[in-house]
C-alpha cells in the first residue's frame, strides 16, 4: 500500500498495475479499512489516511475536499450554496457541498460531510473555473455562475419580486462585469420565468 499513501485518491484498478491479484487487494483493503489506514470516499474510492494526515498538516485539507467534490461524480463543478458564501452573497454558513452536474440529481456521504449534485441541462453546464493547486484542480463557479444556478433550479418556487427579496442576498460586489455575465446566462436558458427573475434581481441591485 506504499503507492496508495501518495495518491489523492484511487480505486481497486488503480492499484493492480502493481499488484495483479485482485482477490489479495480486496483483502488488503479490508484489512487497512478496519484498521483506519483507508478511507472509503464513496463505494470503490478510497484515500490513504497518511496522505490525508499529510494534507492536513500543510493547511490544505479544504482545497482537497473541494478537489475529491467533483471526482466523486463526474462530471461537476462546485457551485450554488458553497460558492455564493465565498463571496458573502449568502451569509448562512452551508452545510454541505453543492455542486452542479450534468447527470441526474443525487447526494453522496462520506465522513467528511454531504455532497449534493443537482442536475443542469447540457448547454448550461459551464462558467466554471479551473483552480490548480499541488497538482489537484478543483472546478468552481464563478460568482455570476453561481448565483445564476442558485436562481435556475428555484424558478419554479420564486413566483414574484417578493419570494425573491425574501431571499436576502447581498449582491453590494457584484460588480456591472458580473451582472454582464450574469446576464448572459439568462439569454442563453432564454425562459420567461427566469428572465422575470432577472427583472427583479437587476431592481433590487440599481436600488
Amino acid at each position: 500500500m506504499f503507492l496508495a499513501e501518495h495518491l489523492p485518491c484511487f480505486t481497486l484498478s488503480d492499484l493492480a498495475v502493481v499488484e495483479t491479484n485482485r482477490h489479495y487487494l480486496k483483502v488488503l483493503f479490508s484489512r487497512y479499512g478496519k484498521a483506519g489506514k483507508l478511507i472509503r470516499l464513496k463505494r470503490g474510492f478510497y484515500v490513504a489516511k497518511e496522505y490525508l494526515d499529510i494534507t492536513e498538516k500543510k493547511g490544505q485539507l479544504s482545497f482537497y475536499l473541494e478537489f475529491i467534490a467533483r471526482l466523486l461524480y463526474l462530471p461537476a463543478y462546485l457551485s450554488l450554496d458553497y460558492v455564493l458564501y465565498e463571496h458573502n452573497i449568502l451569509t448562512e454558513i452551508p452545510r454541505n457541498f453543492t455542486l452542479v452536474t450534468k447527470n441526474k440529481t443525487t447526494r453522496l456521504v462520506n465522513q467528511f460531510g454531504n455532497f449534493f449534485y443537482h442536475k443542469i441541462k447540457d448547454e448550461l453546464f459551464g462558467g466554471f473555473e479551473i483552480i490548480k493547486k499541488n497538482n489537484l484542480a478543483v472546478f468552481k463557479a464563478t460568482k455570476a455562475k453561481a448565483l445564476f444556478d442558485f436562481f435556475y433550479l428555484r424558478k419554479n418556487i420564486l413566483n414574484n419580486e417578493k419570494a425573491v427579496a425574501e431571499l436576502r442576498l447581498n449582491l453590494d460586489n457584484f460588480s456591472p462585469k458580473d451582472w454582464q455575465e450574469f446576464k448572459k446566462y439568462f439569454t442563453l436558458e432564454n425562459s420567461k420565468k427566469m428572465k422575470e427573475i432577472f427583472g427583479y434581481l437587476l431592481k433590487t441591485w440599481k436600488k
